[in-house]
């Protein structure tokens, strides 16, 4: 199996389980803001040790990184705060595997955005693969359990699906770029310089701004530690995972793989948070099961 693609499945199976967390977060009073900045706030310090310590290790000094860096890394951290607030958002609208299954979205999207922002390619087979899986979300978006209603796609968790796929599509393509950016580093320590300066961005901004607009959210983080840490370390590994995979190959296909989320939200959903599935979900869901393994078959 290749390296990009152990590095997506474990990114993904991170990621089931830091989302889990981060509801279970919103639904004891944090706002989604606060819940958003749990994420990145445990995560940080952890990433600047690692990626110092491995470079220590490795005996590879730590390049400055050049302005170009920075135009990809920057707005690529805001809009992976944008997109993670809305799938947390969402989780109030539908169960935890829908919810995960809208935020796939970023499949398709993250073609698109990356021929117009990289000028990177695709095959025949990847784009029906990815295909496949954009009818099963206009499936999933179906909120009631009969019946077809194209107005179901003008609602509020679809378009917080769809916000958050295009985002985080944005967030995955721009990230690609920026370790591009540093490429007389080895692999593994181009991800974790890269990802060490977004979470570091991020929990300043984010830091900042419920500072300012949320007041006493910062001390309700603090207060359910032990959880947010959890989240923290989570967040670190799927990061690490999906940065990885974006330094090894096109984020279109990482984030087409990283569609196996979806299948791992179904265990969390009915084993652990107890929560019903209707067939039209179940249905829809096998169909982005189905582009999965044609992604993978024809990559």
């Amino acid at each position: 199996m290749e390296p990009w693609i152990i590095a997506t499945l474990v990114a993904a199976a991170a990621q089931t389980a830091r989302f889990a967390l981060q509801r279970h977060l919103k639904r004891t009073g944090l706002s989604v803001a606060g819940a958003t900045f749990s994420r990145f706030v445990f995560s940080a310090p952890l990433v600047a040790l690692g990626v110092v310590t491995g470079a220590w290790l490795a005996r590879v000094p730590l390049p400055v990184p050049p302005p170009n860096f920075w135009a990809f890394a920057l707005p690529g951290g805001i809009a992976q705060i944008l997109a993670t607030a809305c799938v947390i958002a969402m989780f109030s609208l539908r169960n935890f595997a829908v919810g995960i299954a809208f935020k796939k979205s970023e499949a398709v999207l993250t073609g698109v955005v990356g021929i117009v922002v990289l000028g990177e390619t695709l095959s025949l087979g990847a784009w029906i693969a990815i295909g496949i899986g954009v009818l099963a979300l206009l499936l999933l978006s179906q909120e009631h359990a009969r019946g077809w209603s194209w107005r179901a796609l003008l609602s509020r968790a679809t378009a917080l699906g769809l916000g958050s796929g295009l985002l985080f599509s944005f967030s995955a393509v721009l990230y690609r770029g920026a370790t591009l950016q540093i490429p007389e580093l080895p692999v593994l320590l181009r991800a974790g310089l890269t990802l060490a300066c977004v979470t570091a961005w991020q929990t300043c901004v984010l830091g900042a701004w419920l500072a300012f607009r949320e007041r006493g959210e910062l001390t309700r983080v603090a207060r359910h530690w032990r959880v947010a840490a959890l989240v923290g370390v989570t967040s670190l590994v799927g990061s690490y995972g999906w940065f990885t995979a974006f330094a090894l190959q096109s984020a279109a296909l990482v984030k087409a793989l990283g569609q196996v989320e979806v299948i791992l939200s179904i265990l969390v959903t009915t084993l652990v948070l107890g929560e019903r599935m209707r067939a039209r979900e179940g249905w829809a869901i096998a169909g982005l099961t189905a582009s999965i393994l044609l992604l993978i078959w024809v990559g």
